[in-house]
């Protein structure tokens, strides 16, 4: 296009006639809100530190070493692993640990326990595994120091037998049979 292009002109007197009167903007910045962290984010995080609080390595709780994994918290009702051992609670919640390092099994516990809190689920089942690994030694203590486990058996093999844990998990006054 070229100067004399009458097209050209009409145009910018358009812009012009429509620009009049107009004045520019005093302000130049822009105020951004600050981030708000997700709720998830928020609750990973304490999750973490809370695993880190109640679940000790070197703490070894008085378990049994012969037949069936099982405890029950002091003052807890005493039949509680042998209501778990006979299927009088089905487990609503399940977590499989298997392929989890200790960091990670200790994380997914604690978020177990959480959810069975807010979802007002009295019983889950934790899949450890079969055989000597470090994951079967080591969850039954880090249940045994949580304080709102109130007891925990082996599993009926439907449930998971040997390589697995049904817990009972203190969801307060509401859910209690």
């Amino acid at each position: 296009m070229n100067k004399s292009d009458p097209n050209q002109c009409d145009d910018f007197d358009l812009f012009r006639q429509s620009m009049e009167g107009v004045r520019p903007l005093q302000q130049d910045q822009v105020n951004h809100k600050p981030k708000v962290p997700t709720p998830d984010k928020t609750r990973v995080k304490q999750q973490r530190k809370l695993a880190d609080h109640y679940f000790s390595d070197s703490y070894q709780p008085a378990l049994p070493e012969e037949g069936p994994m099982r405890y029950v918290r002091e003052g807890a009702d005493p039949y509680a692993a042998k209501q778990l051992r006979r299927g009088d609670y089905s487990p609503e919640l399940l977590l499989d640990l298997h392929g989890h390092t200790q960091a990670e099994a200790r994380h997914e516990l604690i978020a177990l326990i959480d959810a069975c809190k807010r979802q007002q689920v009295p019983c889950a089942s934790v899949m450890h595994g079969l055989g000597t690994g470090v994951l079967k030694q080591r969850v039954p203590a880090w249940l045994s120091q949580h304080p709102d486990v109130l007891a925990f058996h082996q599993a009926p093999l439907e449930w998971g037998g040997d390589g697995a844990l049904l817990i009972l998990v203190d969801v307060g006054e509401a859910a209690k049979r």
